[in-house]
C-alpha cells in the first residue's frame, strides 16, 4: 500500500497518551496482515495494562457480528495499516471483512501465535484491560470460535 491508498475516517482519543484510528484503504488494496502478535499486541496476555481501557471500549466495534471495522496492528500505523495478528487468531471469527478476505484468498492460514498466549476473545481482553464485563460497547461482542471450544473442552 502506500501513504495515498489508505484514508484516515475517525479518531478518538483513549486516554491521555493513547487514541483509535479508523482507517479506510481501498478495496483493490492487498490486504496486508501481520503473522505473529508483535512484543506489546494487545492481545497477548503478558501485555495487559499497556493500553487504557477507552482503547478497548472504542475497538469493540470490531468483535461485533457482521463488523466491517477491523481491528489493526498499532505497531504498524495508519500509513500501511496491517490487519493484527491477534484479532485474526482471536478476534475475527465473526468480521464480515475478514471472512471476505479470507475467502478471497487475501489473508491466509499462515497466522500464528508464535509461542505467545493470547486472550481467547476480545470480551476476556477487554476485561483484562480494566473494562467492565457488563459495558455497554461489549454487549455485541461475539464469543470466539476458540473461546467457544475453550468451553465445550472444560477449560473456561
Amino acid at each position: 500500500m502506500t501513504a495515498t491508498s489508505s484514508r484516515i475516517q475517525r479518531v478518538r482519543r483513549a486516554g491521555s497518551e493513547h487514541q483509535v484510528v479508523t482507517v479506510q484503504s481501498p478495496k483493490q488494496a492487498s490486504t496486508r496482515y501481520c503473522k505473529r502478535p508483535c512484543p506489546d499486541c494487545p492481545w497477548r496476555v503478558d501485555a495487559v495494562g499497556k493500553w487504557p481501557a477507552e482503547a478497548f471500549r472504542a475497538s469493540a466495534e470490531t468483535a461485533y457480528d457482521m463488523a466491517t471495522h477491523t481491528f489493526a496492528c498499532h505497531s504498524a500505523g495508519a500509513t500501511y495499516p496491517r490487519l493484527c495478528a491477534g484479532f485474526l487468531l482471536r478476534g475475527a471469527d465473526h468480521n464480515l471483512s475478514v471472512r471476505l478476505e479470507r475467502m478471497q484468498g487475501r489473508v491466509g492460514s499462515d497466522v500464528e501465535d508464535g509461542g505467545q498466549i493470547l486472550h481467547a476473545s476480545y470480551v476476556a481482553m477487554a476485561v483484562a484491560n480494566g473494562v467492565p464485563s457488563n459495558d455497554p460497547a461489549l454487549q455485541a461482542c461475539r464469543e470466539s470460535y476458540f473461546e467457544a471450544q475453550q468451553v465445550d473442552l472444560g477449560e473456561k
